[in-house]
């Protein structure tokens, strides 16, 4: 059986303590044990290396530079590493080494919640086979990513909030590797009510699996 770890905290206004309960949930649907914890240090455990997937729910937060090391060394070594909207992009923003692993930084979501479209840009994955584009009523985050990333979906500015970005196309979807770890990342999901909408929980749902050992 598959082992995964989902790692919450931070913001309350993400409802974290809410989103790992789904992500478990999601992944116990597809046969997996799953850990939850609210203790940031759970990344560094001494058998982090044999979790097949880490997905941090988490905005903000600290982990001592050795700790991350550990982490970051299980990624590497194969561990998959999976995450959605604030997870990742939010996460443990002052280590850099962190955000290389990741590949992305958060940095805006002009306007906060808004209308905005999500647009497909590789139907042939299997992450995101048979999706179609699709507007979404959220933060739309502009987003600082890794170019080596393999984009999945993208979602343009309009302008209004921010002039100077006026018809930026900015992913929202990718995988990537890090080592022998793959890497998944979605944008989407400002809150958890919103992995309900189909195409939100199919990529996510497929994203993890596709990361997962």
């Amino acid at each position: 059986m598959k082992q995964a770890l989902v790692v919450w905290g931070g913001l309350e206004l993400h409802e974290p303590e809410e989103g790992a309960r789904r992500v478990r949930k999601m992944l116990e649907a597809e046969g997996f044990a799953v850990t939850v914890s609210a203790d940031y240090e759970s990344l560094a455990a001494p058998d982090i290396g044999r979790m097949d997937l880490v997905v941090p729910v988490i905005t903000g937060g600290e982990l001592d530079r050795d700790k991350m090391k550990i982490f970051l060394a299980a990624i590497e070594a194969g561990t998959g590493f999976a995450a959605f909207h604030h997870g990742m992009a939010t996460s443990f923003q002052s280590s850099p080494p962190f955000h290389f692993a990741a590949g992305v930084y958060w940095a805006a979501h002009p306007g906060n919640v808004i209308d905005y479209r999500v647009e497909i840009t590789r139907p042939d994955d299997p992450i995101v086979a048979g999706l179609s584009g699709f507007a979404h009523h959220s933060e739309q985050y502009y987003i600082l990513v890794d170019p080596t990333v393999e984009v999945l979906a993208t979602t343009r500015f309009s302008g209004e909030h921010a002039p100077w970005i006026d018809g930026a196309v900015i992913p929202q979807v990718y995988k990537k590797h890090y080592g022998k770890g793959r890497v998944f990342y979605s944008a989407l999901g400002h809150k958890p009510h919103e992995l309900d909408v189909p195409e939100i929980g199919t990529i996510l749902k497929r994203g993890m699996l596709w990361a997962a050992r």
